[in-house]
């Protein structure tokens, strides 16, 4: 969430960290006197997508979904942005950028239901995608994972 948090609201480019695009497995450490000039910590573990038993392959998928959608939208260049609500008791952001509406909930206990929002369009929204959802290793709490219109009055 705190990918597509900077990506959709930190300006005209996204930039991912070498190490992040897998969540940080380990560090990355270059070459210096204070490690005897190792080369152990230099590297990229590409397999790590790869693994199976990882769940790596998620983020990629995400990434993967979370940039195709901006490809889509171009939100990161629109002019059009609106922080709806924020909440910190509850934990929840909503925000309007270009033609979208993002909706964060980063409370870890509770998951909300027929959660209020207004937005300055009168049509109906749709959900693209959700991090909850089963291919990014989420739970698929919401709408049980069926994607749906959803009524704005």
């Amino acid at each position: 969430m705190i990918k597509l948090i900077t990506q959709s609201l930190g300006g005209e480019a996204f930039l991912n960290f070498m190490g992040n695009e897998f969540g940080h497995p380990e560090w990355i450490d270059f070459p210096t006197e204070r490690n005897n000039y190792s080369m152990h910590y230099c590297r990229r573990q590409w397999s790590l997508m790869t693994n199976e038993q990882l769940r790596f392959k998620d983020l990629a998928e995400f990434d993967k979904t979370m940039n195709y959608w901006e490809s889509v939208f171009n939100c990161m260049v629109k002019g059009h942005q609106y922080v709806t609500l924020y909440n910190e008791e509850d934990k929840v952001i909503v925000y309007e950028k270009g033609d979208l509406v993002f909706v964060f909930n980063f409370h870890t206990n509770n998951s909300y239901e027929k959660y209020l929002v207004g937005t300055h369009w009168r049509s109906p929204h749709m959900i693209l995608y959700e991090t909850d959802e089963e291919r990014f290793s989420g739970h698929q709490r919401l709408n049980g994972g069926h994607k749906s219109w959803i009524p704005v009055r």
